[in-house]
């Protein structure tokens, strides 16, 4: 008879528990973080940015209906999307992403950044660098690919919004590049912001009283400490690199938090790894860093498509010079 009345109670523990998942995968939170930047011009106060990450694909309602509500409900002042909307590079269902931004009323100031599963911005076709019909897709419905540099005037003020992959770039890379014509070692995406690299992106961070930096991968404290050895590259005084690709961990055990996330630079892997690095505000060699855990969800183990004891999030991000 005990041993009757177990399974009875696992197999409710077990019934729970997957509606407990199918219920809190589809909710949505709105997760406020305020970054304090003490010389903050007054006509920054209170600058809003949206952070929406790691959609894969995911569908929150018919055409994105209770997330395009949920995000019109917000007040803003820029949008930012940073990557792996689709669910691998190969992918063509780009309809979760595209009706998603043809229902946001605000997209006055919309960027994006590309993540590890979303097709490749530029594409080599007939001898010719072409952008890829994704990204072409996005531009057509109101967010803009940020290749390296956005400016935005408020006021007095002028905020900066840069690829953080771009911005990081040095002069070395760059006359190294135009010196020995190296194309065939460049990707297309890579060569372009090399070439257009003096053009559109600030060098000289005088003229910019907030500089933020958009990027999928977390930026951890061992790759900082390489960039900041490498000629190559050159690290910028940002006030605030976004960043997304972690989901958290996506399973996270109650407690204790995330017991997996995909980065190389960690050791293990990222097997058990730090739990102040995996989401939210951290702070490394003063730079600042927010992590979203996103949306959706990996399909690398297809059959664990889900997150657990991790609600997708949008995140509101606001500057302040108030501690």
């Amino acid at each position: 008879m005990k041993r009757v009345k177990w399974k009875k109670v696992i197999l409710l523990l077990i019934v729970f528990l997957i509606l407990f998942i199918a219920i809190d995968n589809n909710r949505i939170k709105i997760v406020h973080e305020e970054i304090v930047v003490e010389t903050l011009a007054k006509d920054l106060e209170g600058f809003t940015v949206l952070q929406v990450t790691d959609l894969h694909e995911k569908e929150f309602g018919h055409n994105q209906k209770r997330l395009i509500k949920k995000i019109n409900s917000l007040d803003y002042d820029v949008i930012v999307f940073t990557g792996d909307m689709l669910n691998s590079k190969s992918s063509s269902n780009y309809a979760p992403y595209y009706k998603l931004i043809e229902g946001i009323k605000n997209k006055e100031h919309a960027l994006f950044v590309p993540g590890n599963a979303d097709p490749v911005p530029y594409l080599i076709k007939q001898d010719e660098i072409v952008k890829d019909e994704f990204v072409i897709g996005m531009e057509e419905r109101g967010v803009q690919f940020l290749e390296t540099n956005y400016a935005i005037h408020l006021g007095e003020s002028v905020i900066r919004i840069v690829d953080f992959e771009s911005s990081i770039i040095s002069e070395k890379r760059i006359e190294t590049y135009r010196d020995t014509n190296m194309d065939g070692d460049y990707s297309p995406y890579i060569r372009m912001q090399l070439e257009n690299h003096n053009d559109n992106l600030v060098l000289d961070e005088g003229d910019t009283d907030l500089l933020i930096a958009l990027n999928h991968y977390p930026v951890v404290d061992r790759r900082i400490d390489l960039l900041n050895s490498d000629p190559n590259y050159i690290m910028r005084e940002f006030d605030l690199l976004l960043a997304g690709h972690y989901h958290g961990g996506q399973f996270r055990i109650p407690f204790y938090g995330a017991f997996f996330v995909p980065e190389a630079y960690y050791d293990r892997n990222g097997l058990f790894p730090p739990q102040d690095r995996v989401k939210g505000l951290w702070e490394y060699k003063g730079i600042k860093q927010y992590v979203s855990t996103g949306l959706g969800s990996s399909d690398t183990l297809p059959f664990m498509k889900f997150r657990l004891f991790n609600t997708p999030e949008l995140n509101v991000i606001t500057f302040t010079s108030k501690k």
